[in-house]
């Protein structure tokens, strides 16, 4: 049997690192070779390549109808990103080919399309992915087909005006509970710009002015939404991905962060230009006031993949701004750190009743993630000073005359 003959078949992608997965982005050329290795002499009608990519959503509701009976209404909607064919192998006569025993290689190589893709994603009702599928038609058997996926990130550059631009906000609001008045909490936060890289530290400045006759406490969180648009209706799953507590700020007291450090765990990057998923964050700073509602202050954040000052031209391969090694995965974490709170934690009592089922479409505020994203992060260090020295480097030689700071 043919079946028992063909002992190898596989997908093989070009990559500058061995042990390191290639990622591509817009109109890069993406290039491999299919290996056949057979145990004897066989014959081969054909052998195709076809090179897909897809943004796709789906979700299920249930609906009621009446009293007693119910309806469960389905939702998806696709993207179709990259649709490329191409034939490997077949006579032109259209009579079979005959392969000797032994290891056979069958390169490919085809181009992305040049226009803007979209970055790799998997998410709890949605995903972005591309991969090579190919079909060996072999006569008086099934085809055998494989199928091997490839990542594709499109950069985004943190180095543009729109994302170094700062970010600020004031917020205030009177603390109640039970018809009295605790006094007035304020907020007023800003970061240095808009855009980050996944691994930097966020300087957090913010004043807390607790006027109120009740202890507060600060806090920060980098949250998460991923949102799904399928038939007009949208589907969104929030979630925090990491989170600062400040000190207790007692009553009728003010206190000020002077660039309180927020570290970005690793995540995928912002998703911003598919018509059916999005990846948005946002910087949340909240006062935690006992006994009623949150204030909170949002600031708009843009995950990018070209940390600040990169070096190279932005118009390189994407594979030359990233490390390959995974090593992101291994980012100083605290020994110890602080686990995030639940999304639904810190959402404010306007918030709730704004995203309560009568108002807006039933959203998932689990704060775990489903799944770790697919992302590849330049490391990023700047060299550091020289050692200093009480010692002059370069003295001046004895012969030589001082000269006069008047002559």
């Amino acid at each position: 049997m043919i079946f028992d003959r063909l002992k190898k078949f596989d997908i093989v992608f070009d990559s500058p690192e061995i042990d390191s997965p290639p990622v591509f982005s817009s109109g890069d050329v993406v290039s491999g070779k299919v290996v056949l290795e057979t145990s004897a002499e066989s014959k081969l009608e054909s052998l195709k390549l076809h090179a897909e990519g897809f943004a796709k959503v789906h979700w299920t509701e249930s609906r009621s109808a009446g009293s007693s009976t119910a309806y469960t209404q389905n939702y998806s909607d696709e993207v179709e990103y990259l649709n490329q064919r191409e034939v490997l192998l077949q006579a032109d006569n259209g009579e079979l080919t005959t392969l000797p025993a032994g290891r056979h290689e069958y390169p490919f190589s085809f181009q992305l399309p040049e226009e803007t893709l979209v970055t790799s994603f998997e998410g709890k009702h949605g995903s972005i992915r591309y991969w090579v599928k190919v079909k060996l038609h072999r006569p008086w058997c099934t085809v055998k087909k494989i199928k091997k996926e490839f990542t594709v990130i499109e950069p985004i550059d943190i180095n543009t005006p729109s994302l170094l631009a700062p970010q600020a906000g004031t917020k205030e609001k009177m603390a109640r509970a039970w018809y009295r008045n605790f006094g007035q909490v304020s907020i007023t936060a800003k970061i240095d710009r808009k855009g980050y890289t996944p691994g930097e530290v966020i300087p957090v400045f913010a004043e807390f002015d607790n006027s109120t006759s009740r202890s507060v406490v600060p806090k920060a969180y980098i949250t998460q939404t991923q949102t799904f648009i399928a038939r007009g209706t949208m589907k969104q799953k929030r979630s925090v991905v990491a989170t600062l507590t400040g000190d207790v700020v007692g009553a009728q007291r003010r206190e000020t962060w002077h660039g309180r450090a927020i570290k970005i765990p690793p995540v995928g990057p912002s998703i911003l230009q598919c018509r059916i998923i999005k990846v948005e964050y946002m910087l949340r700073v909240c006062v935690d006031v006992p006994g009623t509602s949150k204030l909170c202050l949002d600031l708009p954040l843009v995950m990018g993949t070209i940390p600040l000052h990169p070096f190279g031209s932005r118009t390189s391969s994407v594979s030359s701004h990233y490390s390959l090694n995974m090593e992101w995965l291994r980012m100083a974490i605290p020994e110890q750190p602080e686990p995030p709170p639940e999304y639904s934690s810190i959402v404010t009592e306007e918030e709730a009743i704004q995203n309560s089922p009568a108002t807006r479409q039933e959203e998932d505020l689990s704060g775990v993630l489903e799944r770790p994203f697919m992302a590849y992060v330049q490391e990023f260090r700047f060299r550091p000073p020289p050692v200093y020295s009480e010692v002059d480097p370069n003295p001046q030689p004895f012969n030589m005359r001082p000269r006069c700071m008047t002559c």
